[in-house]
């Protein structure tokens, strides 16, 4: 994709701890497209915190210290997104509302694993969600 323009893309912390804790799959493609800069991940106050809180509760000890260094690396290379105006309550998951914010904000791709949960800001507010799968061969086929 050289000289075209960075996907914007807001990772859902499920495609985010999938990414990191299991060989393989289109999560942890997706992780190595971000660290490789072949996407920009838009990334809010609340969702880089959250990326954080659910780490650190999901993971050991050990491979959560191990962990912390590379979501630094990514966070340090995402787009922070201020949030103007919230679209709150969009999703069944009030947690889930955090994430939509920061994709409308951001004017960005979802990409999720729950696809449930963010059916009515696709359908009401015309998110645009994708599932790790298929943002992979929009990535790298240009699939729509």
């Amino acid at each position: 994709m050289p000289n075209s323009p960075l996907l914007l893309v807001v990772v859902d912390t499920n495609v985010l701890f999938e990414g990191l804790t299991k060989q393989g799959g289109a999560s942890g493609l997706i992780v190595n497209a971000w660290l490789a800069g072949l996407m920009l991940a838009c990334v809010s106050n609340a969702l880089a915190y959250e990326y954080s809180d659910v780490l650190s509760r999901k993971l050991s000890k050990v491979r959560w210290i191990n962990l912390q260094p590379l979501l630094g690396e990514l966070l340090s290379i995402s787009q922070y997104t201020n949030i103007y105006f919230s679209w709150r309550p969009t999703s069944p998951d009030a947690g889930d509302d955090l994430v939509i914010d920061c994709a409308m904000n951001a004017n960005a791709i979802l990409v999720t694993s729950n696809i449930r949960d963010f059916q009515r800001a696709k359908e009401s507010l015309g998110l645009r969600v994708l599932t790790p799968v298929q943002f992979v061969n929009l990535l790298t086929l240009g699939e729509k």
